[in-house]
């Protein structure tokens, strides 16, 4: 299959948004996951290639809202997981919980060294207590505790990586900004009842306010970069 090069100046319907692939949630479940409120995030990492070398993909996406925010960086260490879940953090407009993820040492000391002399605190742990967040981590050799995300970094690169060229870094985050976009406020999931992620939050807003920062309908697009 030949690849398409994309240009900065690309729209949704200029790359296929406008079918966005099959996501988590778009299907029913064969078995049910246990029911949370909003605020219980799934984050993981992904590779992803431009012409100008490898990126970085950070995603994390709400199990129960389905709202995902992204960041690309040219390094995966534990400066960018702690950056990007700030980021999260400030992205979304209520109280998140819960954060999920593996035991990579982006996210969390290795087995061997907790609560040992050679334990050391987390910056990643250290914003999540500041925020009344509980970390937990995935069962060793269990990556399919955390399939929520997994499945949502497969359709962000079946979307933009697997699909297009692109020449360069900012010409992947430019079309990852409009694919994001185009999925939270746009996409409809079955699981959802028909509403897309961010109609979904706004729908819990009216019920459960107290769960909120702020009033998720200030909040427009383009919360990805």
């Amino acid at each position: 299959m030949r690849l398409r090069t994309v240009g900065a100046g690309s729209c949704l319907q200029r790359h296929g948004i406008s079918r966005l692939p099959d996501v988590e949630g778009d299907k029913p479940k064969r078995q049910k996951f246990k029911r949370y409120p909003i605020g219980f995030f799934h984050i993981d990492i992904a590779e992803v290639q431009t012409a100008e070398g490898k990126l970085y993909l950070f995603v994390g996406i709400d199990r129960t809202s389905k709202f995902a925010v992204t960041q690309l960086v040219e390094k995966a260490d534990r400066k960018t997981a702690w950056e990007f879940l700030q980021q999260m953090l400030e992205a979304v407009p209520y109280q998140v919980h819960t954060i999920l993820t593996d035991n990579g040492i982006h996210f969390a000391e290795q087995p061997r060294n907790r609560n040992t002399a050679y334990s050391r605190p987390m910056r990643f742990d250290m914003i999540c207590e500041a925020n009344s967040i509980e970390h937990r981590l995935t069962k060793p050799n269990h990556p399919w505790t955390n399939g929520q995300v997994e499945r949502m970094n497969r359709t962000i690169k079946d979307a933009t990586v697997k699909r297009f060229h692109y020449n360069n870094h900012d010409q992947l985050k430019a079309h990852l900004a409009d694919f994001m976009a185009a999925y939270n406020f746009a996409r409809r999931l079955k699981t959802l009842g028909g509403l897309t992620p961010y109609e979904y939050i706004c729908k819990i807003w009216t019920s459960e306010p107290d769960r909120f920062i702020l009033n998720p309908i200030h909040r427009m697009p383009g919360l990805n970069t």
